[in-house]
């Protein structure tokens, strides 16, 4: 089974990170959900890489991404002399360079059932994102609930439980933490942020994916962040 520990030694992690050349452009950890993705993933999995972090909302912002991608959007992975600005795209490169990892599930089926719902993710959910922007230093209980939210919140519950179903109780989405797992991470932000009641089985889940390192690690570097937007740091009405 895979490990959720860290890897404890910074110095040599910071070495390898050099030598492969990985370095990874994401927005602000307290706002940025896409930034979240490929960052837990990678942290989870172990694979070394230089972060660099751009304060979004700034007259410098756009500028300074420029620098790494034509894209304008975070994040980006530099791999050498290889570019990929998409979050799916970037998860998708890192499975294929580092095959021994497993990020996705090895089973055929469940693999294509996760990379489905990744799809899935990436593509949908527009009322969520749009009503329920992620926030991780704000509490909003109760707030964004429009009907189009709420069919994507019962159409998520309906993606876990699934999954879970399958996986197991006790287990994460295909029993080990996967790339499915970190491409949800920032929907469980969300959820504590919003106050969405969940069945236990699912919460239990949200618990589980909180408390996996990488993701534990993003919150509390989340939660020490001083930039703000304050278009997303109040709830109108």
């Amino acid at each position: 089974m895979q490990s959720t520990e860290l890897d404890p030694t910074l110095s040599q992690t910071l070495s390898a990170a050099e030598k492969a050349g990985l370095k990874l452009v994401i927005g602000n950890k307290n706002y940025s959900s896409w930034s979240m993705r490929p960052w837990v993933a990678m942290t989870a999995f172990g694979i070394p890489f230089e972060e660099v972090r751009i304060a979004l909302g700034k007259p410098e912002t756009s500028s300074m991404i420029a620098q790494h991608t034509a894209a304008g959007r975070v994040p980006v992975l530099v791999a050498g002399q290889t570019t990929v600005w998409d979050s799916l795209a970037i998860c998708e490169y890192l499975a294929e360079q580092f095959p021994d990892k497993g990020m996705w599930p090895r089973d055929v089926e469940a693999r294509a059932i996760a990379r489905s719902i990744c799809a899935e993710m990436h593509s949908g959910f527009t009322a969520l994102r749009t009503s329920m922007w992620m926030n991780i230093r704000a509490s909003f209980p109760g707030k964004g609930r429009t009907p189009e939210s709420q069919a994507d919140i019962a159409r998520i519950c309906e993606i876990w439980e699934d999954c879970l179903a399958r996986s197991g109780p006790h287990h994460f989405l295909f029993g080990d933490f996967s790339i499915a797992d970190a491409y949800y991470a920032p929907v469980v932000m969300r959820f504590r942020t919003y106050g969405v009641w969940l069945p236990p089985a699912l919460q239990a889940y949200v618990d589980r994916v909180v408390a996996h390192p990488a993701v534990a690690q993003w919150i509390s570097e989340a939660l020490k962040e001083t930039d703000r937007l304050e278009k997303y740091d109040s709830y109108p009405g």
